[in-house]
């Protein structure tokens, strides 16, 4: 019995590695945000001259938006693989090693990400109040926008708090 409970925890072990194929899978979609991005570039590039200031910002708040977003792939893709799958060795040593890497813990990338979601929902809301004009009505999108926003906030913030509370019942545990 020991041994056919060593080949199953030894299976389920190793199968953290499936995990893998995924995260290179954001990998390429990494790739195809930095094309789009550039793509992006130079038609603002191309306009830069004949856009008004209004329209020039909306366009530069999409690169944000395209940034922010590469920005929580990348962060997925290393806490999730050195979380999840295993260490990545060969950025122990690298002086471009990030400060955070190896550091985020599951919880802490919960928050990280319902942070970055809050922040590209923030962009998208200051879009569409910049196209908005003077006489303008606010729309439904709009509206839901605002909504979807707000329900990010609350989620980051009861995130956070329930991460809070398990923090002070580990530390009630402890001592």
């Amino acid at each position: 019995m020991n041994q056919l409970t060593h080949v199953i925890e030894v299976i389920l072990f190793r199968s953290r590695f499936l995990l893998a194929p995924l995260y290179l899978g954001l990998v390429g979609a990494l790739v195809l945000l930095t094309y789009r991005f550039i793509i992006e570039f130079i038609h603002i590039f191309e306009k830069v001259g004949k856009a008004s200031a209004q329209t020039f910002t909306l366009d530069l708040l999409a690169l944000l938006d395209l940034t922010l977003l590469a920005n929580l792939i990348l962060m997925v893709i290393f806490a999730g693989y050195e979380n999840f799958v295993s260490r990545i060795d060969v950025a122990t040593e690298s002086k471009d090693r990030p400060h955070w890497m190896g550091t985020i813990d599951f919880s802490g990338l919960k928050i990280k990400l319902i942070g970055s979601l809050v922040a590209i929902s923030v962009i998208e809301l200051l879009k569409d109040f910049i196209e908005l004009s003077g006489d303008a009505e606010v729309g439904e999108g709009t509206v839901w926008r605002v909504l979807i926003h707000l329900t990010f906030v609350l989620s980051g913030v009861l995130f956070a708090l329930m991460d809070w509370i398990a923090d002070k019942r580990e530390f009630k545990g402890t001592h």
